[in-house]
Parts: C-alpha cells; sequence; structure tokens
C-alpha cells in the first residue's frame, strides 16, 4: 500500500487545513465577496437546473427548494429536471420551468418530488448528446446535482466532455450554431444526498441524520421487546461499503457488537462474539442487540449476514435470537429537522457557488465542515472517496479508516471503549493513578444529559478512576447524595431522555457553598463533570470564584452545555437543542396537515426557549414556516401589520395556510394572545388564526440520534481532558490543587473545531440579566428564513472555498 499511501502525502495533508480565503463564523447563503448584501435580482437573466440522481434520501425536497427559491428570488429562470439524468435525456415534460409554488409544502416530505433514477444511457456517449440538446434548447448551462459520488462523477465527465459534444451537435444539425453560441460551457455545483455518509469532503451528507433517526427509532423499539423474553436481535442496516450508519447506531443504541466493512471482524469472531454476549448476560443484562452493515466482511475479505451472526449465537450459545432487516425503511419517513436545515444552507450555498463560477471555474461540492459551509472542489472529494474504496479491496483496513476521517476513527475509538466489560491497566490515561471524579446534572432535563454520563462514566473506570453520580443538582451535592457507578449501573441509558440523576435549576449559594466544599472533601472528589444549561456555566463560574475562599474547589471542572434553548456561551450548538427542534418540528408538521383542506388560516406556534430565540429561528426555517417573531430582532405592532400585509398578498396568490413560530418571551407586551388578537382584527375576517403553545413536551421525547452521539463523545473528550489537568496539578502529597482559569472550563463547538474555553473569560460574552450569548452566529439565518418563505430581505455574504478537506481529530460531532 506505499503506492496508495503516496498519494496523499504529508505536505497534502497540510493543505487540508489551510484555508484559501477566509474563514467565517456563520452559515449564511453566501457570493464569495466579504460583506457584500445580496440583494433581489442580482441574477436576473440566468438560468440554472436542478436534478436527483442515484439513490433517494429524505433532505432532498428541501434541498430543491432552497435552491428554487433562492434562485428565482436572485432573478434567475429555474428548471427541474424529473427523474435524473434519464429526465435529462429524454427531455420534454421531463424539464419543466418551476415557479414559487412548484416547491411549496415539500420540506417535510421524504424522498424526491422530481424522482431520481439511475440511467445507463448516460454513460454511453448518444446519452449524453441527447442530454446536451434538451439543455441547450432551453438555454442551461448550470446546473445542480445533488447526489452520490456516481451522480456528480458522471456530472463532472459531462462538463468535461461538453465543448466536443456541442461540436458534434452542430456538425449533425442536431442544435443551431446560434444555439451552442449561447451555451459555450456548463458549470457544474453539487451537494451530496446519501443515508450512508460514504462521501469525503463534508461531515454529513443529507439525508444520514433522518435515516439514523429511522434506524435509533427501530432499534429502541426492539429494545422493548427483547428485554421481556431476554432475546437477541441481530440487526442489519443500509452500508454496502460504508459503515457510519452502523457504527454511530451501535453508539447511540448502546449496541453489544457492530460489524461494519472498514473495522472487519477477526476470523474467530464468531468466538468473540458468544463470548462478549455471555459475559454481558452473566453481568444481568437481559437482552443483546447486535449491529451488521449489510456490507459487513472479516479480515479475509469473507461477508457476514444477519443469518451468519444469528447462526453463531444459536449454535454456540442457544440463545432466542431473531434477524431484523431495516431495509429500506433506512429511506423514508419525513426527513428529520437536521437534514432540512442542512438541504436549506446547502441550497442556498449552491445558487451563489454556481452563479460565481467561470469557464476556468472546477466544479465544486458544497459540504458542511464542523458548523460551517464550505466549498470543497469536485474531483478532490470523488479521488479520496475512491481511495477508500480501493485500500478496502486491497484489505488495507487501516487505511480505509484512517481515509475515513478521524471523526469516524474516533467514532469507533470511543465506540471499542464503551463496549468493553472490564477496565484494563495499559493506555489508560489516569498515569497509574486511581483518581475520583464526579458528575452532576445542573438546569432543565435536556435530551442526550444520560448518554453523556453514561460515556463519563465508563470512560472514568476504563481509565481506572473512582466516579460517582451526584443527584439532585446542588441541592443533592450539599446534602451528600452520592453514587458510586458500576459499569452496568448505566446500561441503556443513552436511549432515554429526561435526567436519571435529577437536576434542578439551582445555583450554589453563600449558604450551600460550605456544604457543597465540605461533601467534595468528603469524598475526595478530583474533578467534576457539569452537564447542563446556563445555570451549569454560571454554577461553575461561581465555584472557580471561589476557589480562594474554599480549596475544595481547586479542582479542574468542565462544563458540558446540555439545554433545549442553546443559550450557553462558548458553543455554537449545545446538548438537547436537536432533540426539541425536532419534537417542534413533528408538531408543526401535524398542525400543517390539519390545514389541508380548510379555509384560509393563520398559525402561530409558541416555542420555549426563555429570551433566546435559537428554538424558534431553527425550527422555523425547518418546518418551512413563514416567520419567527424572537427577543433578539425587536419588532413593534407596525411589523406584525406588516406582516398581516404579507399574509393578505399570499392568500390572494392561492396560499390557505400561513405560519409563524414565536419564542415565549420575545416581548412581554407584544404576547403570543395579543398577536393572534391583532391577525384577526387587521385581517378583516379574510383568514382565521389559531395558537398553539407547544410547553414542555418540547423537553420530552427520546434524544435523537445526534443528540446521543454528541453527549458520547463530549463526555469521553471532556474525561480525556480532566485527567491530563489532574495529572499535570498532581502535588507531591498526591493532592490536586488546580487554580488557574484554563481548568474550570466549557466544551464547546466553535465554528469548525470543539474545544475547551474558561468560564471565567466567557464572561464577558454573557448577556446574565437575559441568560443570553452576546453574540449568536444563528442570528445570521434570520434573512434566509425570509427569503424562503417569500419575504423581501437581503442574504449577506461570507463564504469560505476549500482546496481540499480532512477533519481534525476531535472536532466533529458527528
Amino acid at each position: 500500500m506505499a503506492e496508495d499511501n503516496s498519494m496523499i502525502s504529508p505536505e497534502e495533508l497540510e493543505l487540508i487545513h489551510q484555508r484559501t480565503l477566509r474563514r467565517f463564523d456563520s452559515i449564511v447563503p453566501t457570493s464569495g465577496r466579504e460583506g457584500e448584501e445580496i440583494s433581489s435580482d442580482i441574477f436576473k437573466g440566468r438560468t440554472l437546473a436542478i436534478y436527483t440522481s442515484g439513490g433517494d434520501s429524505q433532505g432532498m425536497n428541501s434541498a430543491v427548494r432552497s435552491i428554487t427559491r433562492m434562485a428565482i428570488y436572485c432573478g434567475c429562470k429555474v428548471y427541474l429536471i424529473y427523474e435524473g439524468y434519464e429526465g435529462m435525456i429524454e427531455g420534454g415534460d421531463f424539464i419543466k420551468e418551476a415557479t414559487w409554488n412548484t416547491v411549496s409544502d415539500i420540506i417535510q416530505q421524504g424522498g424526491t418530488i422530481i424522482g431520481s433514477a439511475r440511467s445507463s444511457e448516460f454513460r454511453t456517449r448518444e446519452g449524453r448528446l441527447k442530454a446536451a440538446t434538451n439543455l441547450i434548447n432551453r438555454g442551461i448551462g448550470r446546473l445542480v446535482c445533488i447526489g452520490g459520488d456516481g451522480s456528480l462523477t458522471g456530472a463532472n465527465t459531462f462538463r468535461l466532455e461538453w465543448t466536443d459534444l456541442v461540436q458534434e451537435l452542430v456538425r449533425t444539425d442536431r442544435v443551431t450554431p446560434a444555439m451552442a453560441k449561447k451555451i459555450p460551457y456548463i458549470q457544474i455545483v453539487g451537494l451530496v444526498g446519501s443515508i450512508d455518509n460514504d462521501f469525503c469532503g463534508t461531515d454529513m451528507t443529507i439525508g444520514t441524520d433522518s435515516a439514523l433517526q429511522r434506524i435509533i427509532s427501530s432499534i429502541d423499539a426492539v429494545v422493548a421487546t427483547a428485554q421481556s423474553h431476554q432475546r437477541a436481535f441481530v440487526i442489519e442496516v443500509m452500508g454496502r461499503h460504508c459503515g457510519y450508519l452502523a457504527l454511530v447506531a451501535a453508539l447511540a443504541s448502546e449496541a453489544d457488537f457492530c460489524f461494519i466493512p472498514e473495522w472487519p471482524a477477526p476470523e474467530n469472531w464468531r468466538d468473540v462474539l458468544c463470548d462478549k454476549l455471555s459475559q454481558m448476560r452473566s453481568e444481568g443484562q437481559r437482552l443483546n442487540i447486535i449491529i451488521v452493515a449489510e456490507g459487513a466482511i472479516d479480515r479475509d475479505g469473507k461477508p457476514i449476514t444477519a443469518e451468519d451472526v444469528k447462526t453463531a449465537v444459536k449454535n454456540k450459545l442457544k440463545y432466542d435470537t431473531r434477524v431484523t432487516i431495516l431495509g429500506h425503511v433506512q429511506r423514508g419517513g419525513a426527513p428529520s429537522a437536521f437534514d432540512r436545515l442542512l438541504g436549506c444552507r446547502m441550497g442556498a450555498e449552491a445558487v451563489f457557488a454556481l452563479m460565481e463560477m467561470t469557464e476556468e471555474s472546477e466544479p465544486c461540492v458544497i459540504s458542511i465542515d464542523g458548523n460551517v459551509m464550505v466549498r470543497v472542489p469536485l474531483t478532490k472529494c470523488v479521488e479520496r472517496t475512491q481511495m477508500v474504496q480501493k485500500a478496502m479491496a486491497d484489505k488495507d483496513w487501516d487505511t480505509a479508516v484512517a481515509l475515513r476521517g478521524r471523526s469516524f476513527q474516533r467514532n469507533l475509538d470511543t465506540y471499542k471503549l464503551l463496549t468493553k466489560m472490564r477496565t484494563v491497566e495499559k493506555d489508560n490515561l489516569s498515569g497509574g493513578h486511581k483518581f475520583n471524579v464526579a458528575v452532576i446534572n445542573v438546569g432543565a432535563p435536556a435530551g442526550g444529559m444520560n448518554a453523556a454520563v453514561r460515556s463519563y462514566v465508563r470512560m472514568a473506570l476504563y481509565h481506572q478512576c473512582t466516579v460517582f453520580g451526584i443527584e439532585d443538582s446542588f441541592e443533592g451535592l450539599a446534602n451528600g447524595s452520592f453514587k458510586q457507578f458500576k459499569w452496568s449501573d448505566v446500561t441503556n441509558w443513552a436511549m432515554y431522555g429526561g435526567s436519571f440523576l435529577g437536576t434542578q435549576k439551582s445555583l450554589p449559594t453563600a449558604e450551600t457553598m460550605p456544604k457543597i466544599a465540605e461533601q467534595l472533601k468528603k469524598h475526595n472528589i478530583q474533578a467534576l463533570l457539569l452537564v447542563g444549561g446556563f445555570e451549569a456555566y454560571h454554577s461553575t463560574i461561581l465555584l472557580a470564584e471561589a476557589r480562594d475562599k474554599f480549596p475544595e474547589f481547586c479542582i479542574p471542572m468542565c462544563v458540558i452545555p446540555c439545554t433545549i434553548s442553546n443559550n450557553v456561551p462558548g458553543t455554537m450548538v449545545s446538548l438537547g437543542s436537536d432533540t426539541a427542534i425536532n419534537e417542534i418540528c413533528q408538531m408543526i408538521d401535524k398542525i400543517k396537515q390539519s390545514a389541508t383542506g380548510t379555509k384560509r388560516r393563520v398559525f402561530i406556534v409558541e416555542t420555549m426557549g426563555g429570551y433566546c430565540g435559537y428554538l424558534a429561528t431553527l425550527s422555523a426555517i425547518s418546518s418551512g414556516a413563514d416567520n419567527a417573531y424572537i427577543f433578539e430582532e425587536p419588532f413593534t405592532v407596525q411589523d406584525l401589520s406588516d406582516d398581516v400585509d404579507v399574509i393578505l398578498s399570499k392568500m390572494e396568490v392561492g396560499a390557505k395556510r400561513y405560519l409563524v413560530v414565536r419564542n415565549e418571551w420575545a416581548d412581554k407586551n407584544l404576547t403570543t394572545d395579543f398577536v393572534q388578537n391583532l391577525f384577526n382584527s387587521e385581517g378583516k375576517k379574510q383568514f382565521t388564526t389559531r395558537v398553539n403553545v407547544l410547553g414542555h413536551v418540547q423537553q420530552g421525547g427520546s434524544p435523537t440520534p445526534f443528540d446521543r452521539n454528541m453527549g458520547t463523545k463530549l463526555a469521553a473528550r471532556a474525561l480525556e481532558f480532566l485527567l491530563i489537568q489532574l495529572k499535570e496539578n498532581l502535588t507531591g502529597d498526591n493532592k490536586v490543587i488546580a487554580k488557574t482559569p484554563h481548568t474550570a472550563t466549557l466544551l464547546g463547538l466553535k465554528g469548525r473545531k470543539v474545544v475547551f474555553t474558561p468560564v471565567q473569560d466567557l464572561k464577558k460574552e454573557t448577556d446574565f440579566e437575559h441568560r443570553l450569548p452576546t453574540e449568536q452566529w444563528w442570528l445570521a439565518l434570520r434573512p434566509l428564513l425570509r427569503v424562503l418563505a417569500r419575504h423581501r430581505s437581503t442574504v449577506e455574504s461570507s463564504a469560505v472555498l476549500e482546496s481540499v478537506q480532512e477533519e481534525d481529530a476531535d472536532t466533529h460531532m458527528f
């Protein structure tokens, strides 16, 4: 494999982290020109076409909607090509001009409304000649391809051949020279739509998150029946060449064993598997879950099927073992909020990327890196993806895993550690010390809390620590409510919402500080993880500032932000917010459906979030709402009256529904009831208004795979960081004295990296009165919300162009 490895030199890998343009901290649609604003009709007179190709995936409709509406907003003529490359070849009614209403009410639909197909004819020159004829006849020279690597590779081949194809069409009188002159070249922008997440160059592909939600929902259901009967279940998931779905599903569902193509099982995998399952049953576990990717193999390259696994377990252990093949259910259902938002963001960016291209421009793929949209050269992405396939064909498994990226490697390493039954002495970070560490939940419950605690407990045990769970927040801490955890104590925690430790919105006070210090000293707690919302962050500041008075607080402390409101500084995304947005979107989908076939109706949906408008804004974009009222963007009675005019104008052209999302504390006077009454009054009986206050249901539900995985990885990262600090601050008499600001930190996602920030440094970035960060990245998405809802608006430009992309270690949540 020396030849393959030489294809990526250290210098080339270093280029991965070189930014050819500037960084940016927002994820709004961009034009590539810093500081420039994109107003309506800026690209007037230009034409583009959109098609979906290959396998379908949830979220494709969101991308189609976003591309269509952003392009129309910018003055472009937009064509939809139905049935992928087949439709491009057939022409006629397979290529239709789109209007604003063509893509109405599709954001919540799975699959793709314009159809997708694999085309053998497009692989032939004659097929591409037919496709070129149809594009030239309609003046189409810009294409947005939504598909996998095969579809994108085909698009690039088409682009490279374009000049020769056009010359042949002119020679054979299939198009006129004048027509050909209008389209001298074509340009391609790709969006990767694939549930497998097997495309190098982006952290997540459109559809992956939704597929994981289908898988995890199914596994949760299987767990319930398996526990009732002490059964073993073998679950087969998609992934012929990529084990991402199986691996992340195994992490999120606490599966006992996972078979994936990039990490083949040893030749004696049957013995290894059965020994593991037997050991877990002896520990009192009533069920076993084994996940098998459809492309799973052993070290010799022999396929491992779900039936093979079932036979091995039944023959050796005599367990009641069942097989569940999820199949195409993984592609079905409504897209998750993440995929809807990803489609919106990528689609808008695709329009600007495409319109800026010249004849010399290299085709690009719109990708997500951390929480940032980037443009990555298409050929580099395809080349790297094909290198993974070659490494696997050559049975060079280590290279295959490495080429998948460090995030994939991190998922795999975390899975290996969390599924061990016994701690080991080798390769742990404690350095031979047996530290006492603790974990506490603080604030309101949120999805992913239990996953974070489970991960922290098991990682601490693996690294030879004694680990305590503190029950009922600081009240429990002051009262000595400590529980020492064993490995099996946190089994199946990840799948449940809420907080098994108990959580309260309480802060340390002058009265409770001495009691807290006393309990920390009594249990010899040497490091503390706080998982929670604004209260957890604020509490850590208070403890850090009281170190001079209470030596017991001179220990490493770390906060994992966990709140549905996403109102904690130092991070772009908080654990639990993804679950809440999905709950909101599901309820809004039902509310929208209830209006089908009724008279004109306006819905006002009130979300939680305190003063923070994150939930309202992100759920509004993800559900296709028309507007969102939030505290951070003040509005007046006149603004509400203007919105009535917008409502009436939309209904005059056929709309029968209008949806507004309002944050609960958006304005103390312009309440939800006030907005309803004003709409009813100003609407002059042209429509009726209904209010839906969603309430605490937003805090409930099973955590999404995103939050389960995020909690698992953040907690593992936090534990490693705390252990490093413990060793650095260990005195000669085996005491820990940690006083510097860098020993009281918050772990959060900033741009492209997961970073530890001293909480005392974050004070200057905090509005404590309203419990908000002073800077909130998602506010830059507000113009996108209004544009896609047909409000006239202006979108600010700020882009990143990547020369080639590779993931940084420990930087991604996916």
